[in-house]
């Protein structure tokens, strides 16, 4: 098993499936499960995130500008439930009983995420929909490379 902090190389890794998508600002942290992931540049090592709209976490990247996401395996069934978009939000951490940290931005990561992007945002569209998108530039990544 190799490791690389190569965006683009991490990009390539990217699988379908779920994601954490969280955001931290002034203390304040939230997440949110997204299942619309994809690379949107090679030049700039960006990605595409549609977000359903109505969430605790759109003031938290708005004000920080930025959002990490780590990929879930299908195995993670409690993160799921508790960061699903239809999940009770009782305003505690719902970060506080998982094992997280940050890379550059200060946005949460799950530590044992096979795949995560810490992303400052480049662009934001609402779309006047149920989903809105968050283009990022990735400035930090982790990835387990596939053999």
């Amino acid at each position: 098993m190799s490791w690389t902090t190569d965006p683009h190389a991490a990009i390539a890794q990217l699988p379908s499936g779920q994601f954490l998508m969280a955001s931290a600002y002034e203390g304040d942290r939230a997440g949110t499960i997204v299942r619309s992931v994809q690379s949107c540049g090679e030049e700039l090592p960006l990605i595409c995130i549609a977000v359903r709209t109505g969430h605790p976490i759109e003031p938290i990247i708005r004000d920080s500008r930025c959002f990490a996401l780590s990929w879930l395996d299908t195995e993670q069934k409690l993160v799921v439930r508790k960061f699903d978009y239809d999940a009770e939000h009782d305003g505690g951490d719902p970060f506080d009983a998982l094992a997280v940290e940050s890379l550059v931005t200060g946005s949460p990561v799950l530590c044992w995420s096979p795949l995560v992007f810490d992303c400052e945002v480049l662009r934001h569209f609402d779309l006047e929909a149920d989903h809105e998108l968050y283009i990022g530039q990735v400035v930090a990544c982790r990835a387990m490379l596939r053999s």
